[in-house]
């Protein structure tokens, strides 16, 4: 089973030509509210990638913004630890997207915030406890800590980006980052897989948009380029592939084909609106990747030039 702790938001999101500037009034094309939050967006995909128990560890508001979150959660047959916070708010996310699909986004996490350590339910027959930072750091620390006391695999998202303690960062055994949140990390900038080096962790992988991913696990490195698709939104794309990761790795595969699924999952769920209501499903996944030509070696090369891999 897969367990994920982390947050769960109702999104408000309007489209919008272009993201406004500071001090700019945009006038939206549409407006529409969706399930949202990292931890619950990647729960989801996890469920929906098939063949993992999934599991999650929330909290809400008593209000009726909790209620499309726990609806969406459980028709996806995700089981749920819910702490009710009468006095919160539920989470909720404040989202602009363009029209080249880019987003930009403001959370105001309520609930989010009074996840405590004592709320970590049972780990027996636990897998993978997958997170994000957008519950408290210090409770994030805390379950890593008892996960792998336990002998439970730690996966960390390390998004919104910050600094990580290093009681956190030596309890995490595969972290999640895209190229942002990586240079937040680490003390030296350098190229993608110079910066992979840095931390240490045993593995590390990095989301690179429309180029690919590269993980680093101890001392090899994986590419998977990115699959060519027309973008609608790219909310929850990072979300898709961490669930999809997790859940691929919790069946026991290993890193390349778990990537190159999970990469598969990310690129659908930016073919269409919303966060929850964006993640595929496994049967739309294995659809797609049955339909894709053989990887192009030119786009391999381009991406380890890119990461800095000619140079090792």
């Amino acid at each position: 089973m897969i367990l994920v702790a982390g947050s769960a938001n109702l999104d408000f999101v309007v489209r919008a030509e272009h993201i406004p500037a500071p001090g700019e009034t945009v006038l939206g094309q549409s407006f529409t509210t969706y399930p949202g939050g990292k931890g619950a967006n990647q729960a989801v995909a996890c469920a929906r990638a098939g063949g993992a128990t999934t599991a999650m560890l929330l909290a809400l508001g008593e209000d009726a913004h909790a209620l499309p979150l726990l609806a969406s959660l459980e028709s996806a047959r995700v089981r749920l630890h819910t702490v009710r916070c009468p006095d919160l708010a539920t989470g909720c996310a404040f989202i602009c997207v363009a029209d080249n699909a880019e987003n930009a986004i403001t959370v105001a996490p309520g609930a989010n915030l009074r996840l405590q350590r004592e709320d970590l339910p049972e780990l027996q027959g636990v897998s993978h406890l997958l997170m994000q930072l957008e519950i408290p750091i210090t409770t994030v620390t805390a379950y890593a800590q008892r996960a792998q006391h336990e002998g439970v695999k730690v996966v960390l998202n390390a998004a919104p980006a910050q600094a990580l303690p290093l009681e956190l960062l030596q309890a995490v055994d595969i972290l999640v980052v895209n190229e942002g949140e990586l240079r937040a990390l680490v003390t030296q900038a350098g190229t993608v897989a110079a910066m992979l080096r840095q931390l240490e962790v045993p593995t590390i992988v990095v989301t690179l948009g429309q180029r690919g991913c590269l993980a680093r696990q101890h001392d090899e490195f994986v590419l998977q380029p990115a699959f060519n698709i027309a973008p609608l939104d790219t909310t929850a794309a990072g979300d898709t592939f961490c669930g999809t990761l997790v859940a691929h790795l919790g069946q026991g595969q290993t890193l390349a084909p778990a990537l190159r699924t999970a990469s598969a999952a990310a690129a659908l769920a930016c073919t269409t609106s919303g966060a929850q209501s964006s993640i595929p499903t496994v049967m739309e996944v294995d659809a797609f990747l049955s339909q894709q030509p053989v990887v192009d070696q030119s786009q391999v090369n381009a991406l380890r030039s890119y990461c800095g891999l000619n140079a090792i």
